[in-house]
């Protein structure tokens, strides 16, 4: 194995300290950093972790100065702003330098929810009916979209925006929620059919060629009766309320035969269909009809050791040390001028 300078990208506040004794790992606001500098370095590359905030100048001065052979990129937003996250990578592109995750096109598709369902509609893959609501807007429900409904930022992520109250059993709850949306996420909102039933997660590492990870499930069996199983913010960012629910997720089991092999073809369509690049998560749900319904596609998720993502990678035999040397040699690959 070649050894890399790899130059990581995060967040300036989440640039973890060189000593980290006295720090609860699980808790802080830098695991995922940490998890991914200090693994890489045990992998015996040279790492150096880059703080960015709003100030394109300090990634420019770093890979000047430095020369690293590849990013390893972080960044889920650009200046505060989430969408921006795709001017970044275009940034890296422009510098001729490789990245780990998504390409800026797909960064893009994927980011806007809806637009992201109207490029599934063409290629005639399932999703949950839905209107959008820009800000500014108020709610005009068509005939056609019939209650439950849940209402979401249409660009947002990590259930930002997301509690009980966000599923609606009326037009004045669903104006209510519209409003909260763009009022406190700051967003447009996206309000789609409430799917009853099984949540799954699919990884895929790839760019032409795709590496599928077994299904993951979301479980929530033991939420309060009259709550709906949803992944709510505190479903998926509190321990506490983890802890009190028994909230976890594991390899999906108990699936109808040959279903989990429709799950994973499904979402290597929506992969593609989006064009995506490195690696994502795809979000669906299954009815008890047995119906799927894919809810989002999430490039660059959570890659913390012990989340989601990578306890499905170490599933497939990828522990955390293989499945990041896998994403530097996905991103060595990509190309960005013959992915058009």
């Amino acid at each position: 194995m070649k050894r890399l300078r790899v130059l990581v990208l995060m967040h300036k506040d989440l640039v973890p300290p060189e000593q980290v004794n006295g720090h609860d790992l699980e808790t802080v606001a830098w695991r995922t950093e940490h998890d991914v500098v200090s693994t890489l370095k045990k992998l015996g590359h040279e790492v150096l972790p880059l703080g960015v905030k709003s100030d394109l100048d300090v990634i420019h001065s770093a890979i000047e100065s430095w020369k690293p052979d590849i990013a390893f990129n972080l960044l889920e937003e650009f200046d505060g702003i989430s969408v921006y996250d795709q001017h970044v990578v275009s940034y890296l592109e422009l510098l001729h330098l490789p990245y780990t995750g998504c390409n800026p096109r797909g960064l893009m598709l994927a980011r806007d929810k809806a637009l992201t369902k109207k490029v599934l509609s063409f290629h005639r893959i399932p999703y949950p009916e839905f209107i959008e609501v820009p800000q500014g807007r108020t709610v005009r429900r068509p005939k056609w979209l019939f209650f439950p409904l849940i209402v979401k930022s249409v660009s947002e992520e990590a259930s930002l925006g997301i509690s009980q109250a966000s599923i609606v059993e009326d037009d004045d709850k669903l104006s209510e929620r519209v409003a909260f949306i763009h009022n406190n996420v700051g967003s447009g909102a996206l309000i789609e059919r409430y799917i009853e039933g099984r949540e799954f997660y699919v990884g895929i590492i790839g760019n032409g060629q795709l590496q599928v990870l077994p299904v993951w499930e979301l479980i929530m069996d033991k939420l309060p009766e009259d709550a709906k199983r949803i992944a709510t913010e505190r479903v998926k960012w509190s321990r506490k309320y983890q802890q009190k629910y028994g909230i976890t997720s594991r390899e999906a089991d108990k699936l109808p035969e040959g279903k989990a092999e429709d799950i994973q073809d499904l979402s290597k369509q929506v992969y593609r269909a989006l064009g995506l690049s490195g690696y994502a998560r795809i979000d669906m749900r299954m009815a008890d009809d047995g119906q799927l319904y894919v809810l989002e596609a999430n490039p660059n998720p959570q890659i913390a050791e012990d989340e989601d993502f990578a306890d499905s990678a170490k599933k497939a035999d990828y522990h955390y040390k293989e499945l990041l040397q896998e994403l530097l040699n996905v991103g060595l690959r990509w190309r960005p001028a013959k992915a058009a």
